[in-house]
C-alpha cells in the first residue's frame, strides 16, 4: 500500500502535528508499505521559511519516506489575513507542485486544520485516483468561534461551514483525534464513515528514566517547585492564566514556571510578564524533539491549559504529560478532563478559574505523594491505552483490510 500524507506542518518543525505525523509515516514504512509526504517549506511557529529551505519545491528522502516540499508565505501574526494567506498559499503549492510530482498513492490522508487544505486533498485524490482520508485534529470553524476568530453569523463561518460540509462528503473515510470530533461529525454528517485515530504519545522516549538533575538545574532553584509548559504559544492556549497564577503566588517562596516554546502571542506573554514583575516566571526559546522528554520529567507538575472550552479538543501535551509520569495540572473542560478524571493523573481546573488554578499548585506542591500517584497512573494509562505505537499499529492493520477489500 502506498499511503500519501498531506499536512502543512511537518518536521524539523516542531510541534504536536508534526511528531504525530511523521511517526505515523515511519510506522507505515516499518510496516512494509511504501509513504510520500506532500508538506510546505518548515517555518512553523516562528513565521521564518527556516535555513537552507526555499524554493519552488524541494525533494528529500528520510527513512524510507518520500518528502515533497512546496512553498508558503510564513506568517506567525494570529491576525486573519496572515493566516489565511499562509494556509492558501500552501493550499495552490500544493495542488500545483503535488499534482506534478506526488506519485499515486492508494490512500491520501489530508490533514486538518487547516481545513483549507482539503481544497488541494480533494483535487489531489481525484486527480490520482486515491481514497481520500481527512483527519480532523480540531472542529473547524467551531474552535474558530469559540476562540473569537470568527463569528458565528458572518460570511466566514458560513463558508467555512459549507467546506467542511464538503471535505467530509467527499472523503472516503474521516479520522478523528477525539471522541467528541467522532460524535459531531457522526450527528450531522450520518453517512460518512468514520475513525478513531487518537493522538498519542511514544511511551518510550517520554518517561521518568530520562530525568536528571543536570536537566533540572538551570530550570529552577534547589528545591523549588517546578511547573513546566510546553508547546505553543498561541491563541488556544490562554497562557494569561498561567501568568496570573504566578502572580498570584508571587509573594510565596518555592514556585518557578517555565514556559517553553514559541508562537503569535509569546511576544505578548513576555511583555506582560515583565510589566507584572513576575520574577517566578522564565521563557524559553523552542526545544528540539530529542530534548522534550528529560525536560518534562524534570517537573514537579506539566501544565496543560486551553483558554476555553473548545469542542473535541484533547492536548496532545496532555499525553505527553502522562508518558512522563508527572502530574498534569489541566485547565480545560470536555473530553480533556475525561482523560484526567478517569486515569486519576492529575488535578483538573475550569478554563479561567485563577484562584483554583493557584490552590491546585498549592495542593500538589504540599503533597509531593500524590504528584508521584498521580504520575504513575497517568504513565500506567499511557502504556495502555495511548501509546503511539499501538495506535499506529492498529490503523495501518484497518487501512490494509479496508484497502483490500475495495480494490
Amino acid at each position: 500500500m502506498h499511503l500519501a500524507i498531506l499536512t502543512q506542518y511537518y518536521p524539523p518543525e516542531i510541534g504536536a502535528p508534526q511528531r504525530r505525523l511523521s511517526h505515523l509515516a515511519s510506522q507505515f514504512v516499518r510496516a512494509g508499505h511504501s509513504v510520500s509526504v506532500l508538506t510546505a517549506m518548515p517555518n512553523y511557529p516562528r513565521g521564518k521559511i527556516f535555513p537552507g529551505y526555499g524554493g519552488f519545491w524541494r525533494r528529500e528522502a528520510e527513512e524510507g519516506i518520500n518528502l515533497i516540499r512546496t512553498p508558503i508565505y510564513p506568517a506567525q501574526s494570529a491576525n486573519f489575513l496572515p493566516r489565511l494567506t499562509n494556509y492558501f498559499s500552501f493550499v495552490i503549492s500544493s495542488a500545483c507542485v503535488g499534482g506534478i510530482l506526488l506519485p499515486r498513492p492508494d490512500c491520501l490522508l489530508v490533514e486538518s486544520p487547516p481545513l483549507f487544505l482539503g481544497l488541494s486533498g480533494y483535487w489531489l485524490s481525484r486527480l490520482k485516483s486515491a481514497r481520500l482520508v481527512f483527519n480532523v485534529s480540531d472542529l473547524w470553524p467551531e474552535s474558530a468561534v469559540r476562540l473569537g476568530i470568527v463569528r458565528r453569523d458572518g460570511f466566514a463561518f458560513r463558508l467555512s461551514e459549507w467546506f467542511e460540509e464538503f471535505c467530509y462528503r467527499k472523503a472516503w473515510l474521516v479520522t478523528g483525534q477525539s471522541k467528541t470530533i467522532l460524535e459531531s461529525v457522526a450527528h450531522r454528517f450520518p453517512t460518512v464513515r468514520l475513525y478513531h485515530l487518537s493522538n498519542g504519545v511514544d511511551t518510550s522516549a517520554f518517561n521518568l528514566r530520562v530525568k536528571s538533575p543536570a536537566d533540572r538545574a538551570p530550570l529552577c532553584k534547589n528545591g523549588d517547585f517546578l511547573a513546566i509548559y510546553a508547546g505553543l504559544h498561541g491563541l488556544a492556549q490562554g497562557l494569561e492564566q498561567i501568568l496570573d497564577a504566578a502572580g498570584l503566588v508571587g509573594t510565596e517562596s518555592g514556585f518557578q514556571f517555565v514556559l517553553i516554546g514559541d508562537g503569535p502571542e509569546k511576544a505578548a506573554l513576555v511583555a506582560r510578564a515583565r510589566a507584572q514583575g513576575l520574577s517566578n516566571v522564565c521563557f524559553l526559546d523552542p526545544r528540539s524533539a530529542d530534548e522534550m522528554p528529560a525536560l518534562l520529567a524534570c517537573a514537579d507538575v506539566l501544565l496543560v491549559p486551553l483558554k476555553g472550552f473548545i469542542p473535541g479538543a484533547v492536548p496532545s501535551k496532555l499525553y505527553e504529560g502522562m508518558g512522563s509520569g508527572r502530574p498534569v495540572l489541566l485547565i480545560a473542560s470536555g473530553e480533556a478532563a475525561s482523560v484526567v478524571s478517569e486515569t486519576s493523573a492529575g488535578l483538573v481546573v475550569q478554563p479561567g478559574d485563577i484562584p483554583a488554578i493557584v490552590d491546585a499548585l498549592r495542593r500538589l506542591k504540599a503533597e509531593p505523594e500524590l504528584g508521584r500517584i498521580m504520575g504513575e497512573n497517568g504513565r500506567k494509562a499511557a502504556l495502555e491505552r495511548f501509546d503511539r505505537d499501538l495506535i499506529a499499529k492498529e490503523f495501518i492493520e484497518y487501512l490494509e483490510v479496508e484497502v483490500a477489500a475495495r480494490m
